[in-house]
């Protein structure tokens, strides 16, 4: 019997999973248990391994989006054929979808599929296309038997109808790509435009002409909280202006916000957009934590400077627990662990591993536990467990020759602290005398819903103190 093989869940903010490339060809047999497909997530680069055993169908083609569940293939036993063609990629395989003729035998190559002339049609004529590429092409007025498909057997997806509409003379101001000349958000009265159908209801209801709301977000479709935001903006008096100035120059070039970059987009769009942040900073001397680390690198390796501040705000959470906490829907929840999330900038983005039980660790077992983090998310080789779970988090730019700074909340956390350079202070002895110290500009950002100034100021003195008596505690 056919076993579909599923594009995996692999935590519980996974939605969707891109497909790297196979580690076996089509129509090859594989036991269970063996690694057969690459796959990437918003957040890491993951192997998947077979759930059967059987000779494997291959559906989906390197550089495709699945959402979890999705079937991406068949696991299937000697002399059976794959079930029909005509998926859904969220529901999995259509009750009664017709068969697209295609060989299971046939090879999936490493690049795209390659769009055909025409759509492929299963029996009766129907054109085979995934539901959201039916109500983009409604929404854009595109006709399906004109879009050639380039998803599996043929199938339309979504990118498809996108493509055919940016072919049409008018698809700048249709798909939300601004012609020269026209406001780069707000698109031109009278256009067609991509919006969700929340949004399309809400403005229905409130009187508002959809082709008005001007996008905020990362998202290519206007949503609901576009269409509130651009009510409560006209209420108030502060709505965007529809003549909008031009852009002054051609773009050299556009890089693609997807794939990581779209996920950091939308996820510190949504931090910002959600919660009341504020940001203080604190200096904090680093004689003893300089001179601790001096004597740790004459003895070998030595945990970097960033190590000791996650291990004085691991301290500091303890003493300070509303600090180590998420809002609910039942208000704010203290949490018992204290996982400090550590930024890693990649080269296409920024991940943020997790140090499990922080309060726990020596400095030595931190400087440990950060280098293994860091050197497995650079190499992409984390599990998605390492990514999971951070009630704080840390992040440095000092190794930029940044002072100070005004880091973004990483939801669900309630605070995010950053770490500068340490640089040469200044303090004064009794007698007034100048003596150079070593100083490094703490800065916290917090989510003023969750707690106040006062308490922030506290956690963030915490931290400097242990810091500064590093080694007497």
């Amino acid at each position: 019997m056919a076993t579909e093989f599923q594009m995996p869940k692999l935590g519980l903010t996974m939605e969707a999973g891109t497909i790297i490339g196979w580690h076996v060809a089509d129509g090859a047999v594989v036991e269970q248990g063996v690694p057969v497909v690459a796959i990437e997530t918003d957040k890491v680069e993951t192997d998947v391994e077979a759930s059967a055993s059987g000779r494997l169908h291959q559906i989906g083609a390197p550089g495709q989006t699945f959402s979890c569940g999705a079937p991406i293939g068949w696991l299937l036993a000697e002399g059976e054929d794959p079930p029909e063609a005509g998926f859904d990629r969220v529901r999995g395989p259509a009750s009664g979808a017709p068969s697209t003729g295609a060989s299971a035998a046939a090879p999936v190559s490493g690049a795209r599929a390659v769009a055909a002339d025409t759509p492929a049609r299963g029996s009766g004529g129907r054109i085979l296309s995934s539901p959201n590429a039916r109500r983009v092409a409604a929404e854009l007025g595109i006709d399906l038997a004109a879009v050639p498909g380039s998803g599996p057997g043929g199938r339309i997806v979504s990118e498809d109808v996108q493509r055919s509409a940016a072919a049409r003379p008018e698809a700048a101001s249709e798909i939300g790509q601004p012609s020269v000349g026209a406001p780069p958000s707000v698109p031109e009265a009278g256009s067609l435009v991509v919006a969700s159908l929340a949004a399309r209801q809400l403005a229905d209801l409130l009187g508002i002409d959809i082709a008005a709301v001007p996008r905020t977000g990362t998202d290519p479709k206007v949503t609901r909280d576009d269409v509130a935001l651009y009510a409560r903006q006209r209420l108030a008096g502060t709505g965007p202006s529809p003549t909008a100035a031009p852009s002054a120059q051609t773009p050299a070039g556009v890089v693609p916000m997807r794939g990581m970059r779209a996920t950091i987009a939308s996820r510190l769009h949504e931090s910002l957009h959600d919660m009341a942040q504020l940001t203080l900073t604190m200096d904090a001397a680093m004689d003893r934590v300089v001179a601790d680390r001096r004597r740790r690198q004459a003895d070998g390796a030595a945990p970097g400077l960033t190590d000791y501040v996650i291990a004085a705000a691991a301290a500091a959470l303890v003493e300070h627990p509303i600090v180590n906490s998420q809002i609910t829907g039942e208000g704010v929840a203290l949490l018992p662990e204290v996982n400090v999330g550590m930024a890693v900038a990649l080269d296409d983005g920024l991940v943020v591993p997790v140090v499990r039980r922080a309060d726990r660790r020596s400095i030595a077992e931190m400087g440990a536990e950060t280098a293994r983090l860091a050197a497995g998310a650079r190499a992409r080789s984390l599990p998605l467990h390492d990514y999971e779970g951070a009630t704080f988090t840390v992040t440095a730019l000092g190794m930029y020759g940044v002072d100070a700074f005004t880091p973004i909340v990483n939801p669900p956390n309630t605070a995010i602290l950053g770490v500068g350079r340490v640089r040469r202070g200044v303090d004064w002895d009794d007698d007034d005398r100048p003596v150079p110290r070593p100083t490094l500009t703490l800065s916290l950002t917090w989510d003023h819903r969750a707690f106040d100034g006062a308490p922030a100021a506290e956690f963030t003195r915490t931290v400097r103190d242990v810091l500064e008596s590093w080694g007497e505690r």
